[in-house]
Order: structure tokens, then sequence, then C-alpha cells
């Protein structure tokens, strides 16, 4: 339905285009054609009359015609001296307009029905003399009506054929869109992988499928990302769950209950896993909000022994409950490394508010900084989601995230403002 409006569009404007320039050229043609009739049957009855006036000389006092061998001009032409028709005979329908003319004694042409009639004085000395011509108007008529009739059918053809070509060329152009929407389709079943690859683009057409291949590459992508996420999240997931049913069985083998201090330690790791995820994905949904980040990192620290430095009253245009899943990872990474102290400090700046978690401890290997985030690369049994997952969590909210090798452990996170995003 879309490719056949889209085409009966194309089509539809070009019988418009067409139809518009033919109305031109046929009025314009026509008119030309008119005035060109009209030049002609203008010099013929000036022809006539000079041919008349040729004729016309005094004898004995009078004024006569002196017969030219030409009949025909004896039916078109009529010769009045002194207000007498002096030669031929006025047809009933045409008299009056005859009159006039003789009456006026200057050049005139004037239109009877299908008759132009043209008066011309003759100098004649001691006379009046006033010829007549008629010529018949009636073959420039059909003329003009047999020209405009075939330049409507000539028009009325070509508007036909500018339709019909334009659905032929439309159509072969489509094809393609229609060939590269069915290729698509059978890709998508059994090689998500392929593309149209059609090269060097050549028209309008080439330059969509190339930028259809890129928006395939970034679909591809994200669902790699996609599945890289699964994955880790199911690894984060699994890990407590593994160390619970290994606590548990090792429990039974020895006949010695679960210690239940593990087994709430290992639930509320799997439970803040769950938490954060939850939460991530409400964030990206709901948007637009925003909190106190002194008060979320406060929520993040919970009962950890870690310093806050951050300044009251300092707004970020994200949801508190991922300020606490991008921080709380961050902590524990710390406090696992750290020698004896893990702060957190905070900085205004023109791209948003800096958060940055630091530790005593030996810091990142700057070989290995750029992989921290990679998943597999970090070490460790810390609570909540992998370093890997923090990451992924906090671009797709638009918060930055970076280990910075300076000798120490050091995690710079970047959040948004409502001011930078407004």
């Amino acid at each position: 339905m879309g490719v056949t409006g889209f085409r009966g569009r194309v089509v539809a404007l070009a019988v418009l285009i067409a139809t518009a320039v033919v109305a031109v050229l046929v009025v314009v043609s026509h008119v030309l054609l008119s005035q060109v009739t009209e030049s002609d049957a203008n010099a013929l009855a000036r022809s006539r009359a000079e041919a008349v006036a040729a004729n016309v000389t005094v004898r004995n006092g009078h004024v006569v015609l002196v017969e030219s061998g030409n009949e025909a001009l004896d039916t078109v032409s009529w010769v009045y001296a002194d207000g007498h028709l002096v030669d031929g005979i006025v047809p009933g329908g045409v008299l009056d307009r005859v009159d006039a003319l003789v009456g006026s004694g200057r050049s005139q042409t004037v239109t009877v029905g299908s008759d132009l009639l043209y008066a011309r004085p003759i100098v004649l000395e001691g006379h009046h003399v006033m010829a007549v011509v008629r010529v018949d108007l009636t073959p420039y008529e059909t003329s003009e009506q047999r020209s405009l009739t075939m330049s409507l059918m000539l028009g009325g053809i070509s508007i036909l054929l500018a339709g019909v070509v334009a659905h032929l060329v439309v159509g072969r152009a489509l094809r393609v869109v229609h060939e590269m929407a069915a290729l698509a389709d059978d890709w998508g079943d059994h090689e998500p992988g392929r593309r149209f690859d059609l090269g060097v683009p050549r028209d309008e057409f080439g330059e969509l499928g190339r930028t259809l291949d890129r928006l395939l590459d970034r679909v591809d992508n994200a669902l790699a990302d996609e599945r890289r996420l699964t994955d880790e999240i199911a690894h984060e997931l699994r890990t407590p769950l593994t160390a619970l049913r290994g606590e548990a069985q090792l429990a039974q083998l020895a006949g010695h209950p679960l210690a239940p201090a593990f087994v709430l330690t290992e639930v509320d790791r799997l439970n803040a896993a769950v938490t954060t995820i939850l939460s991530s994905a409400r964030t990206r949904i709901d948007g637009g909000t925003r909190c106190d980040l002194r008060a979320a990192a406060r929520q993040a620290i919970a009962d950890r022994s870690v310093e806050l430095a951050v300044p009251a009253d300092v707004d970020v245009a994200v949801a508190a409950e991922l300020v606490v899943a991008v921080l709380s990872p961050l902590l524990e990474n710390g406090l696992r490394h750290a020698s004896s102290r893990v702060w957190i400090t905070a900085r205004v700046q023109p791209e948003g508010v800096v958060i940055d978690v630091l530790d005593d401890g030996p810091g990142f290997d700057p070989a290995e900084v750029d992989r921290v985030f990679e998943a597999g690369v970090t070490s460790g049994d810390g609570h909540g989601l992998g370093l890997a997952v923090v990451r992924r969590l906090a671009a797709s909210a638009g918060v930055a995230v970076r280990a910075i090798a300076d000798g120490h452990g050091r995690v710079e996170v970047t959040f948004p403002t409502p001011e930078a995003i407004t």
C-alpha cells in the first residue's frame, strides 16, 4: 500500500506537470497561430485593395473601373465614388457596415461574422473614392480549429505517455527497494550478518543501501552488547548462588548447619544485584529525573568505612538508585584493594559533576587501565554487579565512568546536571 501510494503520487505529479506544460504550449501556439492568420488576412485584404485602386481612374469626369481581367476581385471588392457605388454588388448582410466604412473616409478594418472588411481611400482629383474589399475568414478559422484539435490530441497523448513513462520508471526504481526488503527479511531469518553491500552509491537508492548497511551494523553491535550484558549479569547472579550451593554442600557433608551470617551475606549480594538491574532499567524508562548527589552518595556508602567529601545542594540529572548502583561496586572494589582508606570527593565541572572514588591501594596498572571495565578482567568477590556491568548501566543514563592510573586507586564518574541537559 505504501509503495503503491508513493508510485501513484509520483505518477500523478508527472501527469499534473505534463498537463500544465501541454496547456501552456497549446494556449501559446493557438495565440501565435491566431496572430499569424490575422496578419495573413489583413495582408490579403490590403493587397486586394491595392489591386482595386490600381484599376480606378477618371474618364470624362466620371470615376470608372478599368477592367483588369481579374474576375475574382469583382466578387470581393466594391468601389464607391462620391458616396455612390460604381462597381460591384454589396451583399445585404454587410451593406450597413460597408456604408459606414465608406462614410468614414479613412482606412479601416472591421470583422463582420466570418468576413473581414477593409476600406481604403483612393486619391483622385476632384472625387472622393473609397475601395472596400472582403476577405473570407472561414478557411483561416477552420485552419485554427484543426490546429487546436491536433494540439489537444497531441497534448493528450503526451500526458498519457508521461504517466506511463513515470509509472514504468518509478516501478523499476522501486523494484530495487522491493528486492532490498526481501533480502532483509531473508537475512533476518537465516543470515543476520549479511549486508546489501552495493558498493559506491550511484544514485539515491545506493545511498539508501549504504545507510541501511550502517544501521544494520549498529543494530548488530547493539544486539552483541545486549548479549554481553546478559552474560555479565548472568555471571554476577550465578556467583552468589554458586557460593551458597557450595557452602550448603560442604555443610551437608560435614553434618554442620549452614552459617546464617554467610547465607544472609550472599542473599544480600544477590538481592543487591537484582535491585541494581531493576533500578537501572526503570531509570532508563522514566528519564528526566534528578536527585541530591550527597544524599545518594551516603546511601551508597551505607555502613562502609568510607569518607565523604561531597558538597551539599548539588543535584544530578539521574535517579538516586542509579547513583547507588554505580558507586556501590566502585566502593567495594576500592575497599578490597585499599591499604587503609577509601574516600569520595566531588567537583563541579562545565560538563557535569565529577565524583572521584579513591583508595590508597596500589591502583590500576597503566597497561590495563583501559580494560578495567571489560568482563572477566576484574577480580575479587565484591558485592553487587561487576565493573563491566556498572559502566554499561552508567552509559545507558549518560553517566561516564573511567579508571585513572595515577599510583593509587581512582575511578572518575561524571554525572550530568539538570542544567547541562536543558
